[in-house]
């Protein structure tokens, strides 16, 4: 008897888990992979629901698997073809919230980790740390699962994260890395004033606009081996002023930065207060900055378990995966601390659109990619 990638999948999106709530599906979860032998432990923390299982002893050789079942909103239901939480399958297709972002992902890894540990029990173990705060806001998910498994004396010794990774066509890319995110929060305060006496006020407004200037003049870097240039968008700028009369007393400005391995986000914010002093001492304008960072660049270099993953991927699609560092931030910001991470899973094209769907077929095939991955690592 095998395990259903594809019915699990659809059993997980009528589990209505929009972030952060759990909605059934890490209970679903927990059951079948109680079944199979699995030592499931809930590591909800903040009012977020997280499941650790494992299967074999701990201590040894260790495959970690990692996902997300919590889903973004749907948006308007009215707009959706078939209902979001309904999991039907219809011409080979599977329709709903969770399709490729990524219900689908966690059920292959689920059902590759269950058979093969029934078929042919490996000499080592099998880590799978799912939760239900990755679309959320991420501090109480997979952070909170590595802090437990850090007390608990629980590592994996590889992780691969089941995201949504390949564009067009299933095995045409892996990610092996990803790019840091941070924004800054900018406020420039200088002195309010009449428009036509602008010698008695101080503008911020063209202060900051000089900043935003200097920010965007020449490009953070051009690239590094294994990432495209990083990038710097000003998001928005506002100061709340009604009046076309008035000089403002204070600005604001919100910039996005996605970051490569030539940057941290210390020395991003550095140079950026840098800027900002030099032109305090050139305007008169003060600035105050605050920094959110979401994560830092990380790179799992090209090696043997990027060659494994790879192998594998070939010998059951054909394709050979680029491996690539693009697109936004992932849970695997957190595991690349832990352990050496890679990320692997379906076409994400319709991920958190309406009408988010994939093709059965896909999840019966990343169900045997993950297999054989399983195979080959303990072999």
């Amino acid at each position: 008897m095998t395990t259903d990638a594809v019915a699990l999948s659809a059993d997980l999106i009528r589990c209505p888990s929009v972030t952060p709530k759990e909605g059934g599906a890490l209970v679903l979860l927990e059951s079948v992979l109680s079944a199979a032998g699995f030592a499931c432990t809930r590591v909800d923390r903040g009012g977020v629901p997280n499941l650790f299982a494992r299967w074999g002893e701990k201590g040894g050789k260790t495959f970690g698997f990692n996902g997300h079942t919590d889903v973004v909103p749907v948006g308007d239901a009215a707009a959706w073809t078939h209902d979001p939480f309904d999991g039907e399958i219809i011409d080979g297709v599977l329709w709903g919230r969770g399709a490729t972002d990524m219900k689908t992902g966690v059920a292959a890894f689920v059902a590759a980790a269950v058979d093969f540990v029934r078929a042919t029990p490996p000499e080592g173990a099998i880590v799978l740390a799912i939760t239900g705060d990755e679309e959320g806001l991420g501090k109480d998910g997979t952070r909170a699962l590595l802090d437990w498994m850090a007390a608990e004396g629980e590592a994996m010794s590889v992780c691969l994260v089941g995201e949504p990774t390949c564009p067009d066509q299933l095995g045409q890319m892996m990610k092996i890395g990803r790019r840091g995110s941070m924004t800054f929060y900018i406020e420039a305060e200088g002195v309010q004033g009449h428009s036509a006496y602008p010698h008695r006020a101080r503008n911020p407004l063209h202060a900051l606009v000089a900043l935003l200037g200097r920010m965007t003049a020449q490009p953070l870097d051009r690239g590094t081996q294994h990432f495209e240039p990083s990038t710097l968008q000003i998001t928005t700028i506002d100061c709340g002023n009604p009046a076309n009369n008035v000089i403002p007393a204070k600005a604001r400005a919100t910039v996005n930065i996605r970051f490569n391995d030539a940057h941290s986000s210390e020395t991003i914010e550095s140079w950026a207060r840098g800027l900002m002093t030099d032109l305090t001492g050139q305007t008169g304008v003060s600035f105050a900055l605050k920094t959110e960072v979401s994560g830092e660049s990380f790179l799992t270099p090209p090696g043997e378990f990027v060659s494994l993953v790879s192998r594998a991927i070939v010998s059951e699609t054909g394709v050979v995966p680029e491996l690539s560092t693009t697109g936004g931030t992932s849970d695997a910001r957190f595991i690349k601390d832990h352990c050496p991470v890679l990320e692997f899973g379906l076409v994400g094209k319709t991920m958190h659109q309406v009408d988010e769907r994939v093709e059965v077929s896909q999840i019966e095939a990343l169900k045997r990619i993950y297999t054989r991955i399983l195979r080959d690592y303990f072999a």
